[in-house]
C-alpha cells in the first residue's frame, strides 16, 4: 500500500500467461498490484509519449511498447509480446519501478486526467496540405501521414508546413505525434520496457 513517501505499489504479482495470438510462440503475462494503480495514470498520461490510449472513467491505460502493448489497469497489468515467464516477470517489475518513479514526483508533475488515443491516419492527413507535391519524399500526403505516424518522418520533413499559413496546422501535427526519438525524454527510465 502506498504511503505518503513510500512507493505506490510494493509488487505486482504474475498471476497469469495465456498465449499471444499477435505472435505465435509469444505470450501475454497478466499481473495483480498489490495496491490500486488508477490515481498513478493521469501523471503517466502526462509525462510519457508512448500512450496509446487512456480511459479516465474506467481508469485504464495503453502503452506502446517494442514489441506489443502494456494495458494498465486500476489492480492489474498485462502485457503482450512477451517471450517467456523470466521477461515477464522482468517486465513487470519495471512497471512496478516506472509507477513508484512516477508517483515519488506526483508534487512536480501537472497530471494530465483528460482521454487520449492514438491519431489516426486521417486525423494527420487533415492537417497536411494535401497538395501530394512529393516533396517529402513520399508519393502522397497520405503516405506522409502514414511516416508521420510510425515515426519514420518528421513535420519539417513538408516544406509546405513552413509557409505561415499552416502555422496552425504545423503545431497541432507537433502536439498530436509523438516526440522525436531523443527529445522531451520523460525523467524515467523506459528502456526496460
Amino acid at each position: 500500500m502506498a504511503t505518503d513517501d513510500g512507493p505506490l505499489v510494493g509488487a505486482i504479482a504474475l498471476t497469469r500467461t495465456l498465449p499471444c495470438l499477435a505472435e505465435p510462440g509469444k505470450f501475454i503475462v497478466i499481473g495483480e498490484t498489490d495496491a490500486a494503480i488508477d490515481g498513478v495514470l493521469p501523471l503517466l498520461n502526462a509525462i510519457l509519449p508512448n500512450v496509446v490510449s487512456y480511459h479516465p472513467f474506467s481508469g485504464v491505460m495503453t502503452l506502446r511498447r517494442r514489441p506489443g502493448l502494456i494495458t494498465l489497469y486500476p489492480d492489474q497489468v498485462m502485457i503482450t509480446q512477451v517471450a517467456d515467464v523470466h521477461e515477464g516477470l522482468a517486465l513487470l517489475a519495471s512497471m512496478r519501478d516506472l509507477l513508484n518513479q512516477t508517483w515519488a514526483r506526483r508534487d512536480e508533475i501537472q497530471p494530465r486526467a483528460e482521454g487520449r488515443r492514438v491519431p489516426r491516419p486521417l486525423d494527420v492527413y487533415e492537417l497536411l496540405p494535401r497538395t501530394n507535391c512529393r516533396a517529402c519524399g513520399e508519393a502522397t500526403c497520405m503516405a506522409f501521414a502514414f511516416g508521420l505516424l510510425e515515426s519514420r518522418h518528421q513535420p519539417e520533413e513538408c516544406p509546405a508546413l513552413a509557409d505561415p499559413a499552416f502555422a496552425a496546422q504545423h503545431q497541432a501535427l507537433h502536439e498530436m505525434l509523438p516526440p522525436e526519438e531523443g527529445k522531451e525524454a520523460p525523467a524515467i527510465n523506459l528502456q526496460a520496457l
